[in-house]
């Protein structure tokens, strides 16, 4: 995850189970160092995404949560998408 403007992030690459430790770890790393209250992660750069994807993204939710920030995620990809759909969490991702 990198900051492209307070506030905004961009994830690129892939969301996989062979990144999402380090996925995980980089927004987490990237959000602690924003002041901003409302966040906006935009997926549009993730090439490959799997349910651990979807896994990093809802974790990424929760630290936003207990943190009291609101995390709003633009230009999903589909895979991700229809994971969530399947899983009865695309509620969460579009909340």
């Amino acid at each position: 995850m990198s900051t492209s403007a307070p506030g905004r992030y961009e994830v690129r690459g892939a969301l996989t189970f062979a990144s999402a430790r380090r996925a995980f770890d980089s927004g987490v790393k990237a959000l602690s160092g924003s002041n901003q209250a409302a966040i906006e992660v935009d997926c549009g750069g993730v090439q490959t995404a799997d349910s651990a994807g979807l896994a990093v993204l809802l974790a990424w939710l929760a630290w936003a949560h207990q943190h009291g920030r609101q995390l709003k995620f633009m230009r999903l990809p589909e895979a991700i998408i229809a994971i969530a759909r399947i899983s009865d969490v695309d509620g969460l991702l579009s909340g």
